[in-house]
């Protein structure tokens, strides 16, 4: 599943318009316009597999990062904290991981929301693959989530709030 397949099925589970998408991508950091949105989500006629614009690693993370910020709002930082960006995604990182962790996050999702969720599509996820696949690269108990993963949580997340 690409990062376009990704922004589809994202985009269609939460009933998110062209317009809010554009602003979404704004708060990520990327300037989109609504005409480049269509762009991005339409595939063209001659090869069904290809987008007239290709979604990258970056450009889904920040939209990702975006859809945090409007849904939960801007974080400001705590006293004393430091201000450190987000470390950009490496080529090799998985994306499914980041989908789950960052939709989490912006739907405020409890780990009993999204084993529900997983189970609306028809699979059954225990917390201890669930953690496992929240966990940070590198972490001994990481597992890489699949592509099989990600289009279920998509699919439940569809039955979920569009029923």
């Amino acid at each position: 599943m690409d990062n376009n397949d990704i922004l589809i099925r994202l985009r269609y589970a939460l009933e998110i318009k062209n317009k809010e998408m554009e602003e979404i991508f704004k708060l990520g950091g990327v300037d989109v316009t609504v005409p480049e949105v269509i762009q991005i989500l339409t595939k063209t006629e001659e090869d069904e597999d290809d987008f007239q614009i290709k979604c990258n690693n970056s450009m889904l993370n920040s939209f990702l990062n975006g859809l945090i910020v409007y849904k939960r709002g801007k974080q400001e930082p705590k006293p004393g904290q430091p201000d450190t960006p987000e470390p950009p995604i490496k080529n090799g990182a998985n994306v499914n991981n980041l989908l789950l962790k960052k939709v989490k996050i912006a739907l405020s999702l409890t780990t009993e929301d999204m084993l529900d969720i997983f189970d609306k599509a028809g699979i059954t996820v225990t917390k201890g693959e669930l953690g496992a696949l929240l966990r940070r690269e590198g972490h001994k108990n990481y597992k890489e989530c699949g592509d099989k993963f990600a289009r279920n949580f998509l699919k439940g997340l569809s039955i979920k709030y569009r029923g």
